[in-house]
């Protein structure tokens, strides 16, 4: 296995099967805008060459925020979105960021507890945030 920097040769290996083998919120052009933001960083998780996962913070001040951790829909649930979580916390704290923070689906249970396992506490809920009928819990973690 192996993190790296994400580039747009990596967003282009799986351009054609972000919706089928990941998850569809985004498409390309915007996933491109994101890679290119000076605000933005992405790390993707490799094995052989073959993307897993990949995932992404947003940068405003002091803190980070959490834009996504997406692991292939064939290797979920077998650590590898633990280990993305846990390279995007070295990365904001290399970056001397003071914390991290995200919204997650109240409904996506097992994600809450991977956060959990992190530390992240629960600040509270978005009302409507996913497409305007399901909750989102506010977590975050701070850095000491």
């Amino acid at each position: 296995m192996e993190i790296s920097k994400m580039n747009l040769k990596d967003l282009q290996l799986i351009s054609n099967n972000l919706s089928s083998d990941f998850d569809d919120f985004w498409n390309y052009n915007i996933f491109k805008s994101e890679l290119e933001n000076i605000n933005s960083k992405y790390i993707v998780l490799k094995n052989n060459d073959e993307i897993i996962g990949f995932a992404g913070i947003w940068i405003a001040l002091d803190e980070a925020h959490i834009t996504n951790i997406v692991v292939k829909k064939s290797y979920r649930h077998q650590g590898y979105g633990a280990i993305l979580l846990e390279n995007l916390i070295k990365l904001a704290k290399s970056l001397n960021l003071k914390s991290i923070t995200l919204e997650v689906n109240e409904t996506n249970t097992f994600a809450i507890k991977l956060y959990e396992k992190f530390q992240f506490k629960n600040l509270g809920i978005r009302k409507k945030y996913y497409k305007n009928t399901e909750n989102a819990i506010i977590m975050t973690k701070k850095f000491v």
